[in-house]
């Protein structure tokens, strides 16, 4: 089964982006196939903060190769995880990435701590399992996956 993982990325450096990434795919890497945004993008490791618009050259960085490969990742998973916990800016991306997996009705698991910038109705609402905790939504994401592949 496919997991695509949404999390915010501006303002953070790619050692930042890529060490909470790694935890994620630590956990349910062993069972899940992971669909990271960040993948090819090595080319990035220099960074010391990421920016939102505008900054990119590299062909897989620009702007429009995000969205259109952001999107087909979404398209192609099976569960769509967002993990807003730590953000203190709004990201638009997971934004965007929680309402096209409502639309296409991918299973969304949402991590939104309370008090979170992001916290609104629609953002809520776009996700079928909302938790305020991260290790809550990891045990859950191991025992749905468990439970279908019988282990």
């Amino acid at each position: 089964m496919k997991i695509y993982l949404a999390r915010s990325i501006s303002g953070l450096s790619y050692a930042e982006v890529m060490e909470e990434y790694a935890k994620t795919v630590s956990k349910l890497g062993a069972l899940y196939h992971i669909l990271n945004p960040m993948t090819a993008k090595g080319h990035l490791k220099s960074e010391k903060e990421f920016a939102s618009y505008g900054k990119y050259t590299h062909p897989v960085s620009v702007g429009h190769a995000i969205y259109e490969r952001d999107k087909w990742m979404v398209q192609s998973c099976d569960i769509l995880f967002a993990d807003l916990s730590g953000t203190t800016k709004a990201s638009i991306g997971v934004m965007y990435e929680l309402a096209w997996a409502a639309l296409l009705n991918k299973h969304t698991v949402l991590v939104l701590p309370e008090g979170n910038i992001h916290t609104h109705t629609f953002v809520r609402e776009s996700a079928d399992v909302v938790f305020t905790e991260y290790d809550e939504a990891i045990d859950y994401l191991l025992t749905l996956q468990r439970s279908i592949i019988g282990a």
